[in-house]
Protein backbone atom coordinates (compact mmCIF):
# COMPACT_ATOMS: atom_id res chain seq x y z
CA UNK A 1 0.00 0.00 0.00
CA UNK A 2 2.89 1.81 0.40
CA UNK A 3 3.83 1.81 -3.29
CA UNK A 4 0.23 2.54 -4.31
CA UNK A 5 0.53 5.86 -1.68
CA UNK A 6 3.25 7.10 -3.46
CA UNK A 7 2.22 6.03 -7.09
CA UNK A 8 -0.43 8.25 -6.00
CA UNK A 9 1.49 11.52 -5.23
CA UNK A 10 3.16 11.32 -8.49
CA UNK A 11 0.85 11.18 -10.99
CA UNK A 12 2.09 10.53 -14.71
CA UNK A 13 1.12 8.60 -18.04
CA UNK A 14 2.82 5.71 -16.63
CA UNK A 15 1.78 6.19 -12.69
CA UNK A 16 -2.22 6.74 -14.41
CA UNK A 17 -1.41 3.11 -16.50
CA UNK A 18 -0.32 0.63 -14.15
CA UNK A 19 -2.88 2.30 -11.01
CA UNK A 20 -6.10 1.85 -13.51
CA UNK A 21 -4.00 -1.55 -14.48
CA UNK A 22 -4.14 -2.41 -10.80
CA UNK A 23 -7.40 -1.56 -10.19
CA UNK A 24 -9.22 -3.62 -13.01
CA UNK A 25 -7.40 -6.58 -11.32
CA UNK A 26 -8.35 -7.24 -7.51
CA UNK A 27 -6.23 -4.56 -6.20
CA UNK A 28 -8.31 -1.74 -4.22
CA UNK A 29 -7.45 1.36 -6.13
CA UNK A 30 -9.52 3.93 -5.98
CA UNK A 31 -9.88 5.18 -9.62
CA UNK A 32 -11.44 8.36 -8.14
CA UNK A 33 -8.05 9.37 -6.51
CA UNK A 34 -6.44 8.85 -9.71
CA UNK A 35 -8.12 9.62 -12.71
CA UNK A 36 -9.48 12.99 -11.11
CA UNK A 37 -6.61 14.72 -9.73
CA UNK A 38 -4.51 13.71 -13.03
CA UNK A 39 -7.67 15.51 -14.99
CA UNK A 40 -7.09 18.55 -12.30
CA UNK A 41 -3.40 18.65 -13.18
CA UNK A 42 -4.13 18.39 -16.81
CA UNK A 43 -6.16 21.31 -16.52
CA UNK A 44 -3.24 23.57 -15.41
CA UNK A 45 -1.51 22.11 -18.37
CA UNK A 46 1.18 19.66 -16.46
CA UNK A 47 -1.30 16.59 -18.46
CA UNK A 48 -3.40 16.34 -21.39
CA UNK A 49 -6.71 15.46 -20.33
CA UNK A 50 -7.12 12.80 -23.32
CA UNK A 51 -4.27 11.50 -22.68
CA UNK A 52 -4.90 10.67 -19.10
CA UNK A 53 -8.58 8.93 -20.34
CA UNK A 54 -6.48 6.58 -23.37
CA UNK A 55 -3.72 5.78 -20.67
CA UNK A 56 -5.85 4.78 -17.92
CA UNK A 57 -8.61 3.01 -19.98
CA UNK A 58 -6.13 0.55 -21.50
CA UNK A 59 -4.68 0.23 -18.38
CA UNK A 60 -7.95 -0.87 -17.20
CA UNK A 61 -8.02 -2.98 -20.45
CA UNK A 62 -4.74 -4.97 -19.69
CA UNK A 63 -5.81 -5.67 -15.93
CA UNK A 64 -9.60 -6.88 -16.74
CA UNK A 65 -8.04 -9.07 -19.21
CA UNK A 66 -5.94 -10.35 -17.21
CA UNK A 67 -8.57 -11.24 -14.80
CA UNK A 68 -10.50 -12.63 -17.91
CA UNK A 69 -8.14 -15.25 -18.53
CA UNK A 70 -7.04 -16.17 -15.07
CA UNK A 71 -10.89 -17.14 -14.86
CA UNK A 72 -10.59 -18.55 -18.14
CA UNK A 73 -7.82 -21.13 -17.67
CA UNK A 74 -8.27 -21.54 -13.51
CA UNK A 75 -12.04 -21.90 -12.99
CA UNK A 76 -14.64 -20.96 -10.30
CA UNK A 77 -12.89 -23.29 -7.35
CA UNK A 78 -9.58 -21.54 -7.68
CA UNK A 79 -11.50 -18.23 -7.59
CA UNK A 80 -13.54 -18.72 -4.90
CA UNK A 81 -10.20 -20.03 -2.81
CA UNK A 82 -8.34 -17.40 -3.99
CA UNK A 83 -11.29 -14.83 -2.55
CA UNK A 84 -11.51 -16.71 0.67
CA UNK A 85 -8.08 -16.64 1.38
CA UNK A 86 -6.03 -14.36 3.19
CA UNK A 87 -4.64 -12.86 0.18
CA UNK A 88 -8.04 -12.14 -1.15
CA UNK A 89 -8.85 -10.71 2.00
CA UNK A 90 -6.05 -7.98 1.97
CA UNK A 91 -7.56 -6.93 -1.66
CA UNK A 92 -10.94 -6.55 0.09
CA UNK A 93 -12.15 -9.83 -1.73
CA UNK A 94 -14.28 -12.40 -0.47
CA UNK A 95 -16.80 -15.12 -2.50
CA UNK A 96 -19.71 -13.09 -1.60
CA UNK A 97 -18.55 -10.21 -4.23
CA UNK A 98 -17.18 -12.63 -6.51
CA UNK A 99 -20.70 -14.13 -6.72
CA UNK A 100 -22.79 -10.57 -6.43
CA UNK A 101 -20.14 -10.33 -9.75
CA UNK A 102 -21.81 -13.49 -11.40
CA UNK A 103 -25.36 -12.80 -10.71
CA UNK A 104 -25.16 -9.36 -12.20
CA UNK A 105 -23.81 -11.06 -15.39
CA UNK A 106 -26.01 -13.63 -15.71
CA UNK A 107 -28.90 -11.05 -15.10
CA UNK A 108 -27.45 -9.22 -18.01
CA UNK A 109 -25.45 -11.05 -20.33
CA UNK A 110 -23.06 -9.72 -22.35
CA UNK A 111 -24.03 -6.12 -22.01
CA UNK A 112 -22.72 -6.61 -18.15
CA UNK A 113 -19.15 -6.62 -19.41
CA UNK A 114 -19.83 -2.83 -20.21
CA UNK A 115 -22.32 -1.82 -17.29
CA UNK A 116 -20.66 -3.29 -14.94
CA UNK A 117 -17.63 -1.27 -15.52
CA UNK A 118 -19.33 1.60 -14.24
CA UNK A 119 -21.01 0.61 -10.72
CA UNK A 120 -18.66 0.84 -7.85
CA UNK A 121 -18.09 -3.01 -5.94
CA UNK A 122 -18.98 -4.70 -9.46
CA UNK A 123 -16.51 -2.70 -11.87
CA UNK A 124 -13.14 -4.58 -11.16
CA UNK A 125 -14.85 -7.92 -10.68
CA UNK A 126 -17.56 -7.91 -13.81
CA UNK A 127 -14.04 -9.59 -15.88
CA UNK A 128 -13.80 -12.77 -13.70
CA UNK A 129 -17.80 -14.24 -14.97
CA UNK A 130 -16.86 -12.83 -18.31
CA UNK A 131 -13.83 -15.29 -18.85
CA UNK A 132 -15.90 -17.94 -16.36
CA UNK A 133 -18.26 -17.60 -19.17
CA UNK A 134 -16.09 -18.08 -21.86
CA UNK A 135 -17.62 -14.72 -23.57
CA UNK A 136 -15.91 -13.93 -26.67
CA UNK A 137 -12.85 -11.80 -26.18
CA UNK A 138 -13.03 -8.93 -28.65
CA UNK A 139 -16.76 -8.40 -27.43
CA UNK A 140 -15.38 -8.58 -24.09
CA UNK A 141 -12.49 -6.62 -24.92
CA UNK A 142 -14.92 -3.90 -26.93
CA UNK A 143 -17.37 -3.70 -23.94
CA UNK A 144 -14.82 -3.34 -21.54
CA UNK A 145 -13.37 -0.39 -23.13
CA UNK A 146 -16.12 1.71 -23.58
CA UNK A 147 -17.40 1.43 -20.08
CA UNK A 148 -13.96 1.94 -19.18
CA UNK A 149 -13.48 5.18 -21.07
CA UNK A 150 -16.85 6.05 -19.67
CA UNK A 151 -16.22 5.88 -16.11
CA UNK A 152 -12.82 7.74 -16.43
CA UNK A 153 -14.50 10.57 -18.85
CA UNK A 154 -16.56 11.08 -15.77
CA UNK A 155 -14.09 11.02 -14.01
CA UNK A 156 -11.57 13.62 -15.99
CA UNK A 157 -14.22 16.07 -16.75
CA UNK A 158 -15.06 16.05 -12.85
CA UNK A 159 -11.15 16.89 -12.09
CA UNK A 160 -11.27 19.50 -15.09
CA UNK A 161 -14.52 21.17 -13.32
CA UNK A 162 -12.60 21.00 -9.39
CA UNK A 163 -9.25 22.81 -11.13
CA UNK A 164 -11.42 26.58 -11.67
CA UNK A 165 -12.96 26.11 -8.12
CA UNK A 166 -10.57 24.25 -5.80
CA UNK A 167 -7.01 24.89 -4.64
CA UNK A 168 -5.22 21.42 -5.09
CA UNK A 169 -5.09 21.12 -0.96
CA UNK A 170 -8.63 20.68 -0.94
CA UNK A 171 -8.92 18.46 -3.66
CA UNK A 172 -9.68 14.93 -2.06
CA UNK A 173 -12.41 16.32 0.17
CA UNK A 174 -14.00 17.45 -2.80
CA UNK A 175 -13.64 14.29 -4.65
CA UNK A 176 -15.42 12.44 -2.06
CA UNK A 177 -17.83 15.20 -1.48
CA UNK A 178 -18.78 14.83 -5.26
CA UNK A 179 -18.60 11.33 -4.72
CA UNK A 180 -22.96 11.00 -4.75
CA UNK A 181 -22.96 13.20 -7.96
CA UNK A 182 -20.71 10.60 -9.55
CA UNK A 183 -22.90 7.67 -8.77
CA UNK A 184 -26.07 9.13 -10.07
CA UNK A 185 -24.41 10.15 -13.29
CA UNK A 186 -23.18 6.20 -13.50
CA UNK A 187 -26.88 5.12 -12.67
CA UNK A 188 -27.86 7.50 -15.32
CA UNK A 189 -25.87 5.75 -17.89
CA UNK A 190 -26.19 2.02 -16.50
CA UNK A 191 -30.11 2.42 -16.74
CA UNK A 192 -29.51 4.15 -20.40
CA UNK A 193 -27.33 1.14 -21.56
CA UNK A 194 -29.53 -1.55 -20.08
CA UNK A 195 -32.43 -0.01 -21.99
CA UNK A 196 -30.38 0.01 -25.41
CA UNK A 197 -29.49 -3.40 -25.15
CA UNK A 198 -32.84 -4.10 -24.06
CA UNK A 199 -34.59 -2.81 -27.22
CA UNK A 200 -31.71 -4.25 -29.37
CA UNK A 201 -32.33 -7.30 -27.87
CA UNK A 202 -35.79 -7.37 -28.18
CA UNK A 203 -35.72 -5.68 -31.92
CA UNK A 204 -33.92 -8.99 -32.75
CA UNK A 205 -36.52 -11.18 -31.44
CA UNK A 206 -39.04 -9.90 -32.85
CA UNK A 207 -37.33 -9.97 -36.47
Amino acid sequence: MNLITSLLSNLNYGTIFFLMMLESTVVPVPSEFVVTPAAYHAASGQLNVWLVILFSTVGADIGASINYFVALYVGRPVIYRFANSRWGHMCLLNQEKVEKSERYFDEHGIAATLTGRLIPGIRHLISIPAGLARMNYGKFLLYTTLGAGAWHSILAALGWYLHAIVPEEQLNDKISEYAEYIKIAILALVVLAIAYFAIKHYAKRKE
